[in-house]
């Protein structure tokens, strides 16, 4: 058994999108109730802030101003998808923030795994840029503290949420001591992450038709993502784990099933194991049907939990 630590703050339910949004705080509490009720010896620990050192390490003073400076009531629509609240920077602070604690202690061997169940998510926020629901890269800013604090030279991040992450490809396309490898629904927002973008060599994308299903997607990650993530031989495995490619999901149609997570999980934590000492962080990201957001993140933990 892998030893886990899981990361979340209440600050990260009171980032309000408002009525109607996909992105809700109901989403973080379907995952924190069914991780608890299934494993209740789970340890959580309370994700600090990230600093602005931090936060300046991927993204530019503009952005860190116009997510850290709302109005003081009511709330500000960045992009039609994309809301600030007068709750919302404490809740990015700590989304990202929780990304740094849990890479400290794989780092320092305080535990195999941490999961980081937070919002609001972040693979779409670019350098400059927040979108798509996102306001920081919270797996960006844990992979360059990553880079930095512990002097690694191979930091991969996989990312199976259903959209592409844009964001964490442009921060690091032309930085090869990062892996980026992401299987995704072709078609939808945000229109990238065609497998001819390559990056500097460090960029693997594998985009799936909607309705492919659960035989497509682990094919994908078993004949080219896993292989080009053993070649890479990461130093730590960072995870953009997203639920929203499970066939009830509203905003997707890729039709996979929460038994797809606990596979493609388990198969990460094969590789962790064999390449870095099983050091893996996980950072929730998309999924906007409750109960299959609360069954795929399930599925993942308890992957997790078993370890390699």
């Amino acid at each position: 058994m892998a030893r886990v630590l899981g990361y979340t703050h209440p600050a990260c339910l009171a980032h309000d999108t408002g009525a109607g949004h996909p992105e809700c705080a109901e989403r973080l509490g379907a995952v924190l109730e069914g991780v608890h009720e299934a494993f209740p010896s789970l340890e959580w620990i309370e994700a600090p802030r990230a600093t602005r050192g931090q936060l300046l390490r991927v993204h530019d003073e503009r952005l860190l101003a116009t997510v850290l400076s709302p109005a003081a009531s009511g709330s500000l629509r960045l992009d039609p998808d994309t809301v600030l609240s007068p709750g919302s920077p404490e809740a990015a602070l700590r989304a990202a923030g929780a990304g740094v604690a849990a890479v400290e202690a794989v780092m320092h061997g305080e535990a195999d795994v941490g999961f980081c169940a937070v919002r609001p998510p972040g693979h779409h926020a670019t350098g400059e840029t927040a979108m798509g629901f996102c306001l920081f890269n919270n797996i960006a800013v844990a992979a360059a503290h990553a880079l930095e604090r512990f002097g690694l030279g191979r930091v991969a991040i996989a990312d199976f949420d259903v959209h592409h992450g844009n964001g964490t490809q442009a921060i690091f396309e032309h930085g090869p001591q990062v892996l980026y490898l992401s299987s995704h629904q072709s078609g939808i927002f945000p229109g990238s992450g065609a497998g001819s973008e390559r990056g500097a060599g460090n960029i693997v994308n594998l985009p799936l038709a909607p309705g492919s299903g659960s035989a497509a997607f682990r094919r994908a990650w078993s004949e080219q993502l896993l292989p080009a993530l053993d070649a890479f031989a990461p130093q730590l495995l960072l995870v953009s784990a997203g639920f929203d490619g499970d066939r009830r999901d509203p905003l997707a149609q890729l039709g996979l099933e929460p038994a797809d997570y606990g596979w493609v999980t388990a198969e990460l934590a094969r590789l962790a194991a064999r390449h870095a000492q099983g050091r893996m962080v996980s950072m929730l990201e998309g999924g906007y049907h409750l109960q299959a957001l609360r069954e795929g993140a399930v599925a993942h933990v308890a992957a997790l939990l078993e370890g390699a």
